[in-house]
């Protein structure tokens, strides 16, 4: 039976700071409450989309999860140092889930800088958006997050990250190559959310060695 993904029901307010989210991930434990957890449907004008079909990742990364089949995966262009980042590039959307990955290695200072910086990045675009809805996540392999859905025309529309506060980090944002208005393109938006979600619950960290074989934690 496919498991789906779990979250705390607190509201989580867009004053939020990375000081929370340190508490939250390195002090505290992970009990509470837990909800299903699905994207909000919205009442978009219909647009055809190809029904969602799913790959399982085989780069040589420490990380694996299950991407659209509609999504090319290519090395990230912009940190040719960082090996382990790549793009989902959705080319028949013009659109791009960036993901970038940083190792903790039993750090809590790494784990610190690394929520900081996600925080950061997401708070940047407080000032265009007319709304940011966060949400705390479980996965069903017992990893935390954070997801948040940007409202308004803003770059990025969907931010995520998922670690499992000892050795792996994984931050993810959905980009769009054009500059249509965010009204038009969210059946497209609500469509890559969805693929999201599919990678936040099937995500395994690991490193893979002889092959494909995946060496879990």
């Amino acid at each position: 039976m496919k498991k789906s993904l779990k979250l705390k029901t607190e509201n989580l307010s867009v004053a939020i700071g990375p000081q929370f989210w340190i508490w939250l991930l390195v002090v505290s434990g992970f009990g509470g409450c837990q909800a299903d957890y699905l994207p909000r449907p919205k009442g978009y004008n219909r647009i055809d989309l190809p029904e969602p079909a799913y790959s399982q990742l085989s780069a040589e990364l420490p990380y694996t999860f299950q991407h659209s089949q509609y999504a090319r995966i290519e090395p990230d262009s912009f940190s040719l140092d960082e090996k382990d980042w790549i793009n989902l590039h959705y080319e028949g959307f013009e659109a791009k889930v960036h993901l970038t990955y940083k190792p903790i290695e039993g750090n809590r200072e790494n784990l610190k800088a690394y929520l900081g910086d996600a925080m950061s990045l997401t708070s940047k675009h407080q000032i265009k958006a007319y709304g940011i809805d966060e949400m705390v996540v479980r996965t069903p392999e017992g990893y935390t997050g954070l997801v948040a859905e940007l409202v308004g025309d803003v770059p990025t529309q969907f931010q995520f990250f998922v670690t499992d506060s000892t050795q792996h980090f994984l931050r993810g944002a959905l980009y769009f190559e054009t500059a249509v208005k965010n009204d038009s393109l969210a059946p497209v938006i609500e469509y890559i959310k969805s693929d999201i979600m599919h990678l936040i619950n099937t995500l395994e960290f690991g490193r893979r060695e002889e092959g494909l074989q995946v060496i879990k934690k």
